[in-house]
């Protein structure tokens, strides 16, 4: 485990290489108005988890269950759902097809967006996705493509078929020339966040969030700082096996990371969406990145607490647990009070 302490030097080299970006959306009104049309749509609970605020060291820690979020089991049933949503509410889903790569939940999104609104979704995914998740995918109405060996090579499959034949790409990343549909796509997470704010007893003391291209991470950190400013210190959790966010902060511009399959698969990502990754450059304190065995633990450690996720859904909890020797670097006390996303079901 290692920790990178953001310093103004290092956010403003970061944010001059992305001037052309758009920091992300904080309106939540819009997604959360939209949403609550949806039938399967609800708020989701905040839980205060004595047991696991305990082995941390920490006063209080809160965690916003994501594990039910409108049957599909994660947090991303906001994300490219809103979005064909959205474009159901202007007339334009109807009868379109809508194709992305998936490492997991995403893929569910788009697939019941696409479903709800008579709308194709066409899902790519690498060697490494179970088949299992594929099935899934296809319970939803939607075409499984396998393309390539990891997840990168499977997001270009998609993109030349989007090109080919005239589909919409709905990807969760952005990067420059695609920046309308992510931007849409991480307005929806918005709405966990603002239901965590109403939901807090107190505002926190740290937010821990888990972070793959970084989607999740910049919405909850955009709107937590609206919401309570500066006060919370937030730290963005990351597999070692794929650094993307911590590497990109560290050399002042977005880089594309190496390394072997993760075990967080959901965070496997190797290149950040450059919209999260200005957000986060403005918005996070510290990038974390943890090691397989630390984010094994923190899943372990949140179901023993009653709680099952996987690797990627718990690497808050992971991340908080794992901070060891940097606890005074962080600001964690017996006193502190943290909330973390518990991002998906336990598969």
């Amino acid at each position: 485990m290692n920790v990178l302490h953001k310093t103004p030097d290092l956010a403003d080299a970061v944010l001059a290489t992305l001037a052309e970006i758009p920091f992300p959306s904080v309106d939540a009104d819009r997604p959360s108005t939209l949403l609550t049309r949806c039938p399967a749509a609800g708020v989701t609970p905040l839980h205060d988890v004595p047991a696991l605020a305990q082995a941390a060291g920490v006063g209080h820690l809160h965690i916003k269950d994501e594990r039910a979020r409108m049957g599909l089991g994660s947090f991303k049933a906001l994300g490219a759902a809103y979005v064909i949503a959205r474009d159901a509410e202007d007339g334009n889903a109807k009868g379109r097809t809508y194709v992305t790569a998936s490492a997991g939940n995403h893929g569910l999104s788009v697939a019941a967006g696409a479903q709800a609104f008579g709308a194709r979704a066409v899902v790519y995914l690498a060697d490494t996705v179970p088949e299992g998740f594929a099935d899934r995918l296809r319970s939803f109405g939607a075409e499984v493509v396998r393309h390539g060996a990891i997840y990168e090579e499977a997001m270009a499959g998609a993109a030349q078929a989007a090109t080919d034949n005239d589909w919409a790409l709905l990807s969760d990343s952005s990067w420059p020339g695609y920046l309308d549909r992510p931007y849409t796509l991480m307005e929806g997470y918005l709405v966990l966040m603002q239901e965590a704010v109403a939901q807090m007893p107190a505002p926190p003391t740290h937010i821990f969030l888990q972070a793959g291209v970084g989607g999740l991470a910049t919405a909850c950190a955009a709107y937590a700082r609206v919401s309570w400013g500066d006060a919370p210190r937030i730290v963005v959790v990351e597999p070692e096996a794929a650094p993307a966010l911590y590497a990109s902060v560290k050399a002042g511009s977005a880089q594309v990371t190496e390394g072997p399959e993760s075990e967080m698969g959901r965070l496997d990502c190797k290149e950040p969406s450059l919209i999260a990754l200005k957000g986060l450059a403005r918005d996070a304190d510290d990038f974390m990145i943890i090691s397989e065995e630390e984010g094994a633990a923190g899943s372990t450690a949140c179901a023993d607490a009653g709680y099952p996720t996987t690797p990627s859904g718990g690497a808050g909890v992971a991340g908080l647990l794992a901070a060891g020797a940097f606890r005074s670097d962080l600001g964690l006390t017996p006193e502190s009070r943290v909330l973390v996303i518990l991002s998906e079901q336990a598969s």
